[in-house]
């Protein structure tokens, strides 16, 4: 049975790849169990220092896989309750809600379609390049839902402002690739077949960081989008530097720094 979700590790670099091509990398039970089990499993792993994430084939995610949902809904005789459903729509907000609690910085790379919950995987990360192909969409509201799900309300006017998100958000209309990179979803925008090389510049800069400080890095920027005042991000920050100003990391950066070489750190 092929794996809903490949996993590859290299020199503290996980490679992630949604790995349901034929269904355009959507979303069923197998694959949401994936991504629960793998982003979970980040948050205490020392070895992991980037995640890339990416789809095989195609696409990046067209989002839930609507014919198995419909399949199995056809199987039952009365519609699921509220808990049962609740407990569903939560294991793939779920998703998102691990990703950023995760410690590792996220690179998405979206090509093709990311539709709805596919679209909720790409937001949730950290960066996010494209190739001219992709075209992203909260496509909830087009089926009979409300436009926001999966976290789309909470990143969206943060990355790309209210208007904007509003307009996505209330009409399900397509951003492609070139307008997304004008209001800032995503950093780059490549050719097809681009996505891995343009993705190692990014993780090259990570990996030159400290563990501890890329880490923290993240975290300070989780809650500094929340903070309710600049008292409490510099806070934040200050903590953040006095606890790397302590560590070996440290002593070996400004010695690379001197020296005008890579610094080699202490893998924790």
């Amino acid at each position: 049975m092929t794996k809903p979700l490949l996993i590859e590790h290299d020199d503290g670099v996980d490679r992630v790849t949604l790995n349901r091509p034929d269904s355009l990398n959507a979303l069923n039970p197998d694959m949401i169990d994936a991504l629960n089990a793998y982003f979970e499993g980040l948050q205490r792993n020392r070895t992991t220092r980037v995640v890339v994430l990416k789809g095989a084939g195609a696409s990046f995610c067209a989002g839930l896989d609507l014919k198995h949902a419909m399949a199995r809904r056809a199987g039952q005789q009365e519609p699921p309750g509220v808990a049962e459903s609740l407990d569903s729509q939560r294991r793939i907000a779920d998703i998102v809600m691990l990703m950023r609690r995760c410690p590792q910085p996220i690179i998405a790379l979206v090509q093709g379609s990311a539709a709805g919950g596919g679209f909720a995987l790409a937001l949730a990360a950290d960066i996010r390049i494209a190739t001219r192909s992709a075209r992203m969409n909260c496509a909830f509201i087009k089926l009979g839902l409300g436009g926001c799900d999966i976290g789309t309300s909470y990143f969206l006017p943060r990355l790309v402002g209210v208007s904007v998100a509003s307009e996505l958000i209330l009409t399900g209309r397509f951003i492609h690739a070139e307008r997304a990179l004008a209001v800032g979803l995503v950093s780059e925008v490549v050719e097809e077949g681009g996505l891995d090389a343009a993705a190692e510049p990014y993780v090259e800069a990570m990996l030159t960081a400290s563990p501890v400080g890329l880490r923290l890095s993240k975290e300070c920027l989780n809650m500094s989008v929340d903070a309710g005042s600049i008292e409490a991000v510099i806070a934040m920050e200050d903590r953040n530097q006095v606890l790397c100003s302590r560590s070996e990391d440290f002593n070996e950066g400004i010695r690379a720094f001197l020296e005008k070489r890579k610094p080699v750190y202490i893998r924790r």
